[in-house]
């Protein structure tokens, strides 16, 4: 079913809410440096609070429906080359490259940048994009099932007691500080691409990550396919049910995960099954998320507000490289060095404020030009060279 209007702005909104938790947690984070600076005891506990509420609703949460959504798009631009007789996977893999490549400039100022992982993983999406239905849900809930952290599980139950090395991310993030907190921007970027990236793609995968990325590409694709962001009857009873079944599920996955520690001592067994308790809660939440969000957007008082968070959705590429680029200046030591002052109340104000004003300038920006500024280089680079069989056929996004 060829993708509707009123579907493409449910996506860009909630791709808007993800970019702008994500943001949140980003600032919170400092940018991944990590440090708790001296303040009264009052202000601790207050950062305490606000530190436990935003990580429980969003962490794990955001990127999940980033990636979700990441597999909707890819069934749009697929679906409306197939509509053309023509197969968007070649121009697709170009695509990724490109992504790449952006996603290697944002970790200059990121070392958590998810985009260079989403370029490598969404490779995934071009033997899958001609299966049928039944067989890429198989694929993808096998792929969220943890396989390695299962086998992992069944292996420690001979040896549940044994002792495990630290996790191999953990050295990396230590020495992150040392020029995270310099002065020298150059040593920070070089610091970011090499040891940082490094870094990031050991705790992807010791956190799951990367099959649950795989997955999420495929479930949205399957969403894509079954026009779940359409505001149909059955697209709506979809996600009330799923609303229901979500939360019905998130309680038990989310007080066992809490509780491991004393449900299972042996450190060789609790790891593999934190690692898939862990993914398989955040999934759970994040359709709670999702689900509210989709039959929130069909009420007009609530779809007004929702709409806030549309043009930053719609320029998520400029937006998530900007955050990057502002929140290091502001947090890192070659920039302004807020991490050593601002605990999380502080920084979630100064979040929400630079969603405020991205938001603001996203918005201005898009009266004035159709894409945001990556987002048209971006466009044009992906279908350079292309010279469609019907001279008045326009290439999709």
């Amino acid at each position: 079913m060829p993708p509707s209007s009123q579907r493409l702005d449910v996506v860009d909104c909630l791709r808007g809410f993800a970019i702008v938790s994500i943001m949140l947690l980003h600032n919170l984070e400092h940018f991944n440096l990590y440090f708790t600076p001296a303040l009264p005891a009052w202000m601790a506990a207050l950062d305490r609070v606000i530190w436990d509420g935003m990580f429980f609703l969003f962490s794990g949460k955001s990127y999940a429906i980033f990636a979700m959504l990441f597999g909707v798009t890819f069934f749009i631009q697929f679906n409306n080359r197939a509509q053309r007789g023509e197969d968007f996977r070649p121009r697709f893999a170009w695509r990724l490259v490109l992504l790449l490549l952006f996603g290697t400039v944002n970790s200059l100022f990121y070392d958590g940048d998810i985009l260079s992982i989403y370029a490598v993983l969404g490779l995934v999406l071009i033997p899958v994009a001609r299966l049928s239905d039944k067989a890429v849900f198989v694929i993808a809930a096998v792929l969220m099932l943890q396989p390695v952290e299962c086998i992992n599980a069944l292996a420690a139950l001979g040896n549940p007691d044994a002792r495990l090395a630290d996790p191999d991310s953990w050295a990396y993030f230590g020495r992150a500080q040392s020029y995270l907190t310099g002065d020298s921007v150059l040593a920070a970027w070089f610091g970011n691409v090499t040891n940082g990236k490094i870094g990031t793609l050991y705790w992807s995968w010791e956190a799951g990550r990367i099959f649950q990325i795989m997955s999420l590409f495929m479930l949205g694709m399957l969403a894509g396919r079954r026009a779940l962001f359409a505001p149909t009857g059955a697209a709506l009873r979809f996600w009330q049910r799923t609303l229901a079944a979500a939360a019905l599920c998130f309680v038990p996955l989310h007080l066992v995960h809490s509780n491991l520690a004393s449900l299972v001592p042996g450190q060789a067994l609790r790891r593999p099954l934190e690692t898939c308790l862990g993914t398989w809660s955040n999934l759970a939440f994040m359709l709670v998320l999702v689900s509210l969000f989709v039959l929130l957007f069909q009420l007009r008082a609530a779809q007004r507000l929702l709409r806030l968070f549309a043009p930053l959705g719609r320029m998520s590429l400029t937006s998530y490289v900007m955050q990057s680029l502002i929140g290091s200046t502001l947090y890192h030591g070659f920039g302004f060095a807020l991490y050593k002052v601002t605990g999380s109340t502080m920084c979630l104000a100064i979040g929400l404020t630079l969603a405020v004003l991205q938001g603001g300038f996203s918005a201005w920006w898009l009266r004035r030009h159709q894409q945001g500024p990556l987002e048209t280089l971006w466009h044009r680079a992906t279908w350079w060279g292309y010279r469609p069989a019907n001279p008045a056929t326009v290439p999709a996004n």
